[in-house]
């Protein structure tokens, strides 16, 4: 039985190694006879926006851990929600205490699988579109969802980016009456990654 792709991901943010054994996903059939490496990184990049009637709020977190195997169609991510900068200090500390809650829920996590992959001759030509099924875990809630994205390969590295949204109340974050109006039900996110070939995972026996 092999380290696959959570194994690898766990070396990446320190949780406990799983192990799994899983067939290729049909839409990873091209990738896997290529035998297209992992690719990995630790300093994505992911950017929420919310417009709001008196002040717009923005933040980024640029540590983000990621793992795709793209053999198997498989991809991980993981972010300590403390990592988000804003450019207001106050405005930082509320998120962290009073909406993510980080000390009770420190990480939002993602672990999914490509719907859709087009083969590597193509993936090199440009950013081709991409769609991603899977769970979202956001504040202890986990959800299941399908966001858009493109991935190219460019050089020896893997670039992916993603556009979506996301509402507070799917993942019971509580927004106070008194600031309810200044934060939009739905925030937009943002993600770009540039994930290098991952060192092989050794084979358990």
């Amino acid at each position: 039985m092999t380290y696959r792709l959570l194994a690898l991901f766990a070396l990446l943010v320190a949780a406990p190694l799983a192990r799994a054994q899983t067939a290729p996903a049909p839409a990873a059939a091209a990738a896997a006879a290529t035998k297209l490496p992992r690719y990995s990184t630790s300093a994505g990049l992911i950017t929420f926006f919310s417009t709001a009637p008196l002040e717009d709020i923005e933040a980024l977190n640029p540590k983000v851990a990621a793992v795709f195997e793209l053999a198997t169609g498989q991809l991980a991510f993981s972010m300590l929600m403390r990592d988000f900068q804003f450019k207001n200090t106050l405005m930082q500390e509320h998120f962290n205490e009073n909406y993510a809650e980080s000390e009770k829920y420190p990480r939002a996590r993602f672990t999914g699988t490509l719907v859709t992959m087009p083969d590597e001759a193509t993936l090199r030509s440009g950013p081709q579109p991409v769609y991603v099924q899977g769970v979202l875990t956001i504040h202890g809630v986990k959800r299941k969802v399908r966001v858009p994205g493109t991935l190219h390969l460019r050089d020896n590295d893997l670039v992916v980016t993603s556009k979506f949204a996301v509402a507070p109340a799917d993942y019971k974050i509580k927004i106070p009456a008194l600031v309810r109006n200044n934060i939009a039900k739905s925030i937009d996110v943002s993600v770009i990654m540039t994930c290098q070939p991952a060192p092989a995972v050794t084979a358990s026996r």
